[in-house]
């Protein structure tokens, strides 16, 4: 079976630059067993197969189905292959039913805007709802502390922060103490963290040329050892699950958070929470390799 296959790169314009996604078109003869071990081949953190939505996604407005994958399972949720599969559908000749598109994946059904930047435009999908929230454990504190190496002393506010994934998120002193990391996988065990921290008042980033002006607010970064991938570069979901938590609070309602500094990738995620409470996360993306994959 020969289907056709693009990967993207999501969360910047570069094409070495933010978060790859591998998207396989046409997915529908697929068995699970196949499209986990394309999965574990392309060794990307997510790899996802477009299908057609089912019949009650269809009704409710769904565009397209999509099922996403990491080398060590599926997920019902993630946010960079959502915003890499709808550029790949749309690059495709979709067409939206609406004025939004509509994706169906394991969470319902996600809705992405495209908002016009320059002469083209950059996507963004609406956070959904956290299915885990509140106060985390002394004890998760603890292991999270132990697994990145500082002192518990050193966590300035944590929250249960799960969209899907299973995110547990930490704050930081400050972008510097983020990006000096060197943390203990092994320790993290089964923890899906996100660490964040702030850049100071006029501190950009390493790579503040990037950002044409526009400095980011805070450096994050994702550890997911459990699904076979260490750190990875760019993650929307985190986002999405940070800014339900800090943004219009303890950050601005709409920031730029840089991730991917400490992988050499140049990463920028714009997420803003409107007055209604709904945060949005968005970022660029570009088509990188187009072609076909044997089955």
């Amino acid at each position: 079976m020969s289907l056709p296959f693009r990967q993207v790169n999501v969360f910047s314009p570069l094409p070495t630059g933010g978060n790859p996604v591998a998207v396989v078109h046409d997915a529908e003869g697929l068995t699970d067993d196949q499209m986990a071990a394309f999965a574990r081949w392309t060794n990307l953190s997510e790899t996802t197969f477009l299908l057609d939505p089912t019949d009650a996604g269809r009704a409710a407005g769904a565009d397209y189905r999509v099922r996403i994958w990491t080398p060590g399972g599926e997920l019902p949720f993630a946010g960079h292959p959502t915003l890499g599969t709808a550029h790949v559908w749309l690059e495709a000749g979709g067409e939206p039913g609406g004025q939004d598109v509509v994706q169906e994946c394991g969470v319902g059904l996600v809705r992405l805007r495209r908002d016009a930047v320059g002469d083209g435009h950059r996507l963004a999908f609406a956070g959904p709802p956290l299915i885990r929230s509140g106060a985390v454990a002394d004890t998760d504190v603890a292991q999270i502390a132990r697994s990145l190496r500082i002192e518990v002393s050193d966590v300035v506010r944590s929250a249960w922060v799960d969209n899907g994934p299973g995110w547990v998120a930490v704050q930081l002193r400050d972008a510097e103490t983020v990006l000096a990391l060197e943390p203990d996988l092994v320790a993290m065990g089964d923890l899906k963290l996100g660490v964040v921290g702030e850049y100071g008042v006029g501190v950009v980033g390493e790579y503040s040329a990037f950002d044409a002006g526009v400095e980011p607010a805070v450096e994050v970064r994702a550890f997911v050892p459990s699904i076979g991938v260490g750190e990875d570069p760019v993650t929307g979901s985190l986002n999405a699950g940070l800014g339900q938590w800090l943004a219009g609070d303890v950050l601005p309602s709409s920031y730029i958070a840089s991730q991917g500094t400490a992988l050499g990738r140049r990463g920028r995620v714009h997420v803003e929470k409107r007055p209604d409470g709904q945060v949005w996360v968005g970022g660029d993306t570009v088509t990188t390799i187009v072609g076909r994959v044997e089955f």
